[in-house]
């Protein structure tokens, strides 16, 4: 099984964000929003992160959080749908919280939608 977080599970494109925030399809929780597309002709998940500058001033905060939901997505992309997901962190958070924020995107990503 490969467990690397290669291009081809990225979202890169302006496009690619755009047609899955135009569906409007999302779900949150305390800490992030998760938007979602229908399923993608590819057959794999792809992940798209926004962490904004109003979450985390500091740019070390903000990649340590893309880290953690990128380590969850890389560990745990076979199990999830065929589906272009965007993840977006409302509130910061730190190591204390990280097992919280890995409970949300299972309880978010993994179920069908």
């Amino acid at each position: 099984m490969d467990n690397r977080f290669s291009k081809q599970y990225r979202l890169l494109k302006t496009e690619d964000f755009s047609s899955v925030f135009a569906l409007r399809k999302q779900r949150q929780t305390t800490f992030l929003q998760v938007l979602y597309s229908r399923s993608n002709p590819l057959g794999h998940p792809r992940l798209g992160l926004v962490v904004g500058k109003k979450t985390a001033k500091r740019a070390n905060k903000r990649n340590y959080m893309k880290r953690v939901i990128r380590e969850w997505f890389r560990c745990h992309k076979a199990d999830m749908p065929a589906q272009d997901f965007i993840v977006r962190v409302k509130r910061r958070f730190e190591r204390a919280d990280a097992p919280e924020i890995r409970r949300q995107l299972a309880q978010l990503l993994l179920k069908k939608p």
